[in-house]
């Protein structure tokens, strides 16, 4: 298979990804941008697997790349039967870490082996008596071709920027998942004092350590340049909040995607540089409307100095502050008298798998002549479109789910906006001065005629603040499950 086959077979599989990354960019076309994905990933990993075979002369070496094939394709397709809509987020993480340290593995196999790679010429006997040529260098009677400079810094880019990804995905998965008793791994903040001198200097070592690599190819500087990128990808999340979770998992989407790139021009491979540069920009720019979203400083995700102080504002007095609560059938008594209904989903509500019940009681409205919305925030649930995911689980009807900017000047006409298992994304506190979330877009439920919220408890939400909303006169709290609470209130209706 000639090159330019190759490359033209690459040419289709980056279309391919190009038109997933616009497919996948609506629910209605979500579809068609996965399948767009999976045909562009088939063609560049069998045009991969040919060159394999023809390079190496056989098919042997091709074994290990099945090999793998299976164990992580096997893996990645189990994953994706068994997960939860609740473990989405950190199955993402995960992901994420698997690319980082990818890159990290290719990295070291071509500094220490290039020519396996096409970035140096083969190692052959050294000549007796002959110059050794301008770049190469002779061990042990075997002559030896040095990695050219510009290949250096992009394995250099690519390894840091791999290590970094998988460290910092790992804590990430930790914080989401909640499972694990490890400090790092809680959704509170580490902090100490000194800690953002402390990340400044390891970043400044780790690039002077790259740059010496660079000039001098000294695999000393290259390890221990690794070794320091890993300890950042933990210094960078650990001082982040909970709440801000969502952010870090778009930027570590981002980060594999450079890191893929930086590996890509090492290897000279066009197709790992164009799906991680489109990995990488797509990540960069779902960061920059997280930050939009929660009003906060896209410098400051980049270099992981966000998020502290959203997490620290306990609402411990909550529960002793009194609220007006009703039963499912008071609310389904409300709604079945209401003309128009937002249904504002949350993270309670993917943790109760209450997305079908919802959709019946939207269902039984609609049938009474009830105009039915569900309100989406950029960050509700624990990762960029969440909520979106859950609702097309359920088959809920595209035309029914709108964005914050399209809902937001809805809810003051809206008779009642029913809350599920949302809290952070309706707080009014937003609007407050002072507020550890003040200037974050939120869903404006609070200007609804009437407020039914429905939690399991007064717990606070994941940014650890008391919520407004839930003491308004005009609000309802109904306690429980979200999925046996809905299902009460469908029965009501009827």
């Amino acid at each position: 298979m000639s090159m330019n086959v190759v490359t033209l077979l690459y040419l289709v599989a980056s279309v391919c990804f190009i038109q997933a990354l616009k497919g996948l960019s609506h629910p209605t076309t979500s579809i068609r941008g996965n399948i767009f994905g999976m045909v562009g990933m088939t063609i560049a990993v069998l045009t991969t697997a040919a060159m394999i075979v023809q390079l190496a002369g056989s098919a042997r070496g091709l074994g290990w790349v099945l090999l793998g094939l299976v164990v992580g394709g096997g893996y990645g397709a189990w994953r994706a039967k068994t997960v939860e809509m609740t473990q989405m987020p950190e199955l993402v993480a995960f992901f994420h870490s698997m690319i980082g340290l990818a890159a990290v593995f290719i990295a070291i196999a071509a500094v220490i082996e290039p020519w396996a790679f096409g970035i140096t010429p083969p190692p052959v006997a050294a000549a007796v008596g002959i110059n050794t040529p301008v770049g190469a260098y002779v061990v042990d009677g075997v002559l030896r071709h040095g990695i050219p400079t510009g290949n250096r810094l992009e394995l250099f880019l690519g390894a840091a920027i791999g290590a970094i990804t998988f460290s910092g995905s790992v804590i990430a998965f930790g914080k989401l998942s909640g499972k694990y008793k490890f400090r790092l791994f809680q959704g509170a903040p580490v902090q100490f004092k000194g800690q953002h001198m402390l990340n400044l200097v390891l970043g400044l070592l780790t690039i002077g350590l790259g740059l010496v690599y660079m000039a001098t190819e000294s695999w000393t500087a290259f390890f221990l340049m690794l070794a320091l990128a890993f300890v950042m990808g933990v210094l960078i999340i650990i001082p982040i909040g909970g709440a801000d979770m969502p952010v870090v998992v778009s930027m570590l989407n981002s980060y594999s995607g450079w890191a893929a790139a930086g590996i890509g021009f090492s290897l000279n491979n066009a197709m790992l540089i164009v799906a991680g540069s489109l990995v990488g920009s797509s990540g960069a720019i779902l960061s920059y409307i997280m930050c939009k979203a929660m009003n906060r400083s896209f410098f400051n995700v980049i270099l992981g100095g966000f998020g502290g102080e959203a997490a620290t504002g306990g609402g411990g007095a909550q529960e002793q502050r009194p609220v007006k609560s009703g039963s499912a059938d008071d609310a389904a008594f409300v709604l079945g008298n209401a003309e128009t209904v937002v249904i504002v989903p949350g993270y309670g509500l993917a943790v109760a798998r209450a997305q079908h019940a919802v959709k019946e009681l939207a269902q039984k409205l609609t049938d009474k002549g009830v105009t039915v919305k569900y309100a989406i925030h950029p960050v509700a649930g624990r990762m960029p479109g969440h909520m979106n995911v859950l609702l097309a689980e359920a088959e809920v009807p595209y035309d029914q789910v709108f964005e914050m900017e399209d809902i937001n000047g809805e809810f003051g006409q809206a008779d009642v906006a029913i809350i599920l298992g949302a809290n952070d994304v309706v707080n009014p506190a937003a609007h407050t001065k002072g507020s550890p979330i003040y200037g974050m877009p939120i869903l404006e439920a609070y200007k609804a005629k009437t407020v039914i919220v429905n939690k399991r408890s007064m717990a606070a939400g994941y940014a650890g603040l008391d919520n407004e909303l839930f003491y308004m006169d005009k609000t309802m709290m109904v306690f429980g499950d979200a999925k046996k609470v809905v299902e009460d209130m469908g029965k009501a209706i009827e």
